[in-house]
Order: structure tokens, then sequence, then C-alpha cells
């Protein structure tokens, strides 16, 4: 399986009916300081990064790499989407020699509850599974996450087991291409 950096990158943004999918930009800079520092982004993902670490550490174009997308609402940063080949989840992957690749989201908490990440998601898998056909994506999240838990069941991902890891228990889906 070729690498998402195989691709052309960036593909033409992404429109949904609200919602624009772009690289990320020197204007998004703040948003994604905003995402990585926030105590309520980070509850699931062992807490909020340092902000004084993030402005000196953040590059002036943040998240610039093949499988990141920034989501756009009219003009202004709300999240990120991210497709990733790495190894997460249990021992016994689905493609451990290879490494699937992962869906992950942030979005930041005055953008929760407007189905916002279900739509962005949704236009990225859809991009996958063009560039990608057959290729599988997998998503790991903690179970007591109950809003990610409803995302992975709208997007089509069912659960191949749960484990324990990083002191929590986590849920380990697929969502196989057609």
């Amino acid at each position: 399986m070729a690498e998402l950096a195989s691709v052309a990158w960036p593909p033409a943004p992404i429109k949904t009916e609200r919602l624009v999918l772009r690289e990320s930009e020197a204007r998004d800079r703040a948003a994604f300081v905003e995402l990585l520092a926030s105590p309520e982004v980070g509850t699931y993902l062992g807490g909020p990064q340092p902000r004084d670490e993030l402005e000196r550490e953040t590059p002036e174009v943040p998240g610039r790499r093949p499988g990141t997308f920034v989501v756009d609402l009219d003009g202004a940063m709300i999240g990120a989407v991210m497709l990733d080949r790495r190894n997460v989840g249990p021992d016994g992957r689905i493609r451990p020699e290879a490494g699937e690749v992962d869906l992950g989201y942030l979005f930041l908490p005055a953008a929760w509850g407007h189905g916002y990440a279900a739509e962005a998601c949704a236009a990225a898998l859809d991009w996958f599974g063009g560039a990608f056909p057959g290729e599988h994506v997998v998503l790991c999240t903690q179970s007591a996450n109950a809003r990610s838990m409803r995302l992975a069941a709208k997007l089509g991902f069912t659960e191949v087991e749960r484990f324990e890891k990083w002191d929590a228990e986590q849920w380990f889906g697929v969502r196989l291409s057609s």
C-alpha cells in the first residue's frame, strides 16, 4: 500500500455542505495552539499541552503534512482531521506489519455538538477511499469518550476489540473500504 505522501498533496480543497477541508496555512497557527492547549480537547488525550511550550514550538504553518486537513468554517479553522499511517491500537492489529491508516480528529470546544466532526471526517474518509481504494481505516479512542464512540459508529467503524493502555480502556475499530 502506498504511503499518504505518495498522492498529490495537498488535494484540492474538499467542500461539504458547511465546511472546507484544506491544507494548513499560517493563519491557522493560533487555532492549532488553542486546540492542543485546551483542557476539554485534551481530556481523553493525556491532558492539554502547556500553552507556553506550544507558542514556542508550533511552526509558523502547523499541521502541514500529507493526511492532515484543516477544517474551515466560514474562513476560520475549527478543527483538524488527520489520516496517519501508524501502529495504533492493540498488539494484534489488523495489519501490524505495515501499520494501518488511523483516523484522528480534534475540534475546538465551541464547534462541538453541531455535527462538524461527522461531516468533516466523512469527507476525509471519502477522499481517502478514492485515493486508496480497498484500504481499511482504523480508529482508536478511549471507550469513556462517549462523543468519539458515537462518531465512530456514525462513520461506520465496527469494534475489533477493547484493551487497556494509558491507564484507561481503549476502543479499537475498523472501517472496511468498499
